[in-house]
């Protein structure tokens, strides 16, 4: 029960970024995506850092901005950037490809190798996600799919990396995620100076919608997000990733006034089974996806067997007497 109490808060994560949407185009100036980033970035961090009340230590502080760097701070403009580019919904199927690049890295960062289920089910989701967000055909452009595959490298490479080096004794996931952000944010802010200019005019609708997505969407949503990183599998973990785009969905459809067809929901239910069977425990059966049991060890005085678990005919060894 500990174990799905875990799963369903980590689902909280990709379920409020799945708001991001509607509140961006409801609420917020448009045409300001990077200084959007920056605020949902910078503020949560700070706060983050004021409650932990915790600062990076040793080999943390290059660590904190390599994480920073890879889950915030290049992921969020190159989304962006892949978002203004691209058809609508491109941007949303290729980052549901994340289970899978995030499958080839566990393999040589955390010794995970995937197995056949895992693909299967990473194949299914990106399948089900496209029949819910694609639209009308378009032209690719092609700094938009590059922008695009770029900021799904970038997270899943994140993902693992925070798997791999977990944190420093006696810190938890608030700070550890404080830090991430902050540095994130840090490295946002001279990209949304240069390309955007200065900050806007805000009013009280876009404050509200700024202190949402800086507190719930990012603060609270990024918290769990690490959290769920350190308690189950990074694989588990970004099988989870695809309820962003299902949420968005279904807030459109609820808030929005925006239609779902029947291919729609289908895809829904196909990329929610996949994602239901991404946290599956994976089987032990040794196999070409699996890595087999280990050996156990042989007891002592009992006698050796050979490669295929057949009891050698090769005697023990006796000691001499005298």
């Amino acid at each position: 029960m500990k174990r799905y109490a875990t799963i369903l808060l980590t689902a909280l994560a990709p379920v409020s970024w799945g708001t991001t949407y509607a509140v961006t185009t409801e609420f917020l100036p448009d045409g300001r995506p990077l200084f959007t980033g920056l605020m949902r970035a910078l503020p949560a961090g700070l706060l983050l850092l004021a409650l932990g009340r915790v600062l990076p230590r040793g080999a943390w502080w290059w660590r904190a901005v390599v994480l920073g760097a890879l889950n915030i701070g290049a992921f969020f403009p190159l989304l962006f950037l892949s978002a203004y580019r691209l058809p609508g919904g491109m941007a949303a199927v290729v980052g549901s490809v994340g289970p899978l690049f995030v499958a080839g890295l566990s393999a040589p960062l955390l010794g995970e190798r995937p197995t056949a289920r895992t693909l299967l089910a990473g194949v299914a989701a990106a399948f089900g996600v496209s029949l819910v967000v694609l639209k009308a055909a378009g032209a690719l452009d092609p700094v938009g799919v590059l922008a695009a595959l770029a900021s799904t490298a970038s997270m899943s490479t994140g993902t693992v990396l925070t798997k791999r080096w977990g944190r420093p004794d006696g810190v938890g996931p608030l700070a550890l995620t404080g830090w991430q952000l902050t540095a994130g944010g840090l490295l946002i802010a001279p990209i949304a100076l240069l390309a955007e200019g200065a900050p806007p005019a805000l009013d009280a609708r876009a404050v509200g919608g700024y202190l949402y997505l800086a507190l719930a969407n990012t603060a609270v949503a990024y918290w769990l997000w690490f959290r769920g990183i350190g308690r189950l599998t990074a694989t588990q973990v970004t099988f989870l990733g695809p309820l962003s785009p299902l949420t968005a969905a279904v807030v459109g459809w609820a808030a929005l006034g925006q239609g779902l067809t029947p291919v729609q929901l289908g895809g829904m239910t196909l990329a929610f089974g996949a994602t239901v069977l991404g946290q599956l425990k994976p089987r032990r059966a040794p196999g070409f996806f699996a890595p087999a049991a280990p050996a156990r060890p042989i007891p002592r005085g009992s006698a050796p067997f050979d490669p295929v678990g057949a009891p050698s005919r090769t005697p023990l060894l006796k000691r001499r007497r005298g």
